[in-house]
């Protein structure tokens, strides 16, 4: 990533990090958090919990073993944490109510709380309303507790249900403190200046194809697309005049070992060409580990050591 346009990405107070799943969101997001405790920031990596018992993997991408539903330290500069609509319940609660035991004893409850994960949108709101809570959390000197949040968000449609809060719940309640609240929280993620909102995606047609559908619904709901991530992007090794001569020489050649290869540059370069022409914003490439020449050593010495021990094995 180039640092300037890095270091405008991270300057806003929260991070947005969704895309298809199996694209690289959580490595993108645990990268983007150590890139912003390296500015020197204080990072909040937050993670939306499907399941409460299920292991973190934003954590572990982080070197941790686990995330709470509290902020925890799990490296210089960044605390992690898991986002749960029943906390953001409770936390809405909390402010709602006159006394901080009352909200503490209804999500004790274990009709209000089967109500809240069952209701239309009530799910979403407490997600929404957490991460509005997190942004406000203040330090004993008034500055806030992190200077920045970054949301790996699960999945597509999350971020989708996310930005369609607004009309659902208007059609459920017309007014008080729970509209004030989801206003709250949408004026901070359409809010461009303080949120920033990251699609990931795979250098190939039909993920980009994906992207870009996504990237549209997003701006139907105010949400602007700030960067996207080519993750996994192939290197290419090759000038014009090399190029030129292999697509010359491979032209009566149907199986020459590595031509794949070829075609996976050429797809990613489709790819990028694609979202520059749709979104002449930041985009960002990741390169694919897998080419790494270290790697491939360290590959091919591995490789090697076994098939020592299974010649020896078999003597």
């Amino acid at each position: 990533m180039a640092m300037t346009q890095l270091g405008e990405l991270l300057r806003r107070r929260v991070v947005l990090v969704t895309g298809k799943g199996g694209v690289g969101k959580t490595t993108v997001a645990a990268a983007l958090a150590r890139a912003a405790a390296t500015a020197g920031k204080r990072v909040l990596a937050a993670e939306i919990a499907s399941d409460e018992a299920a292991p973190s993997p934003l954590a572990m991408a982080l070197g941790a073993a686990a995330s709470d539903e509290d902020p925890i330290d799990v490296a210089p500069g960044i605390r992690c944490v898991r986002i749960s609509p029943s906390r953001g319940h409770r936390d809405f609660l909390r402010e709602a109510m006159p006394m901080r035991f009352l909200a503490d004893a209804a999500m004790r409850s274990d009709a209000i709380r089967q109500f809240l994960k069952a209701a239309p949108t009530f799910s979403e709101m407490g997600i929404l309303y957490r991460i509005l809570h997190l942004t406000r959390q203040r330090r004993f000197d008034g500055d806030v507790e992190h200077e920045i949040v970054i949301v790996d968000l699960p999945a597509t449609g999350h971020a989708l249900a996310l930005t369609q809060l607004p009309e659902a719940i208007l059609r459920l309640i017309p007014g008080g403190p729970i509209v004030t609240a989801v206003k709250d929280g949408l004026a901070l993620v359409t809010d461009g200046e303080q949120t920033a909102t990251v699609v990931v995606t795979l250098p190939e047609a039909l993920p980009v194809s994906e992207t870009l559908e996504l990237a549209k619904k997003l701006e139907r709901d105010r949400i602007l697309v700030t960067a996207f991530v080519l993750n996994r992007a192939p290197t290419n090794l090759f000038g014009d005049a090399e190029r030129a001569f292999l697509d010359t020489w491979l032209s009566g050649e149907a199986h020459v070992l590595g031509v794949r290869s070829l075609h996976r540059i050429d797809r990613a370069e489709k790819a990028r060409s694609r979202l520059s022409a749709s979104y002449p914003g930041m985009i960002f490439e990741l390169p694919d580990l897998l080419d790494d020449e270290t790697l491939a050593v360290r590959l091919s010495q591995t490789l090697a050591r076994a098939t020592a021990v299974a010649a020896e094995a078999s003597a």
